[in-house]
């Protein structure tokens, strides 16, 4: 149960990654994307389909370009991530507190 989770925050953050530097490189190829992030460029690709189906970034001749959304999105990103950090802690204080750990 646990290991799906630390798999999606994996995920999570190559898909940040990937969309920090299409922000700040753009506009930025799979190959330039793989050697900036250390990612392989299978995944690097991965996160490019996923971040385009969101509307974050979109394609062009000379590689991934971001869109308005995905600047938004990471003013919004650390404020969620902070939110679910907190609904974790709760999770875990109420076992703690039921005497489970």
């Amino acid at each position: 149960m646990l290991s799906r989770l630390e798999q999606e925050i994996e995920l999570i953050k190559r898909h940040a990654t990937i969309l920090k530097f299409v922000i700040e490189k753009a506009p930025i190829g799979i190959i330039k994307l793989s050697e900036l992030s250390g990612y392989p460029q299978h995944k690097v690709r991965y996160s490019l389909r996923v971040l385009e189906h969101q509307s974050l970034i979109k394609p062009s001749s000379e590689g991934a370009v971001a869109t308005s959304k995905a600047r938004k999105f990471i003013k919004f990103l650390p404020g969620k991530i902070k939110q679910l950090s907190r609904r974790l802690e709760n999770l875990g204080l109420s076992f703690k507190k039921e005497g489970f750990l």
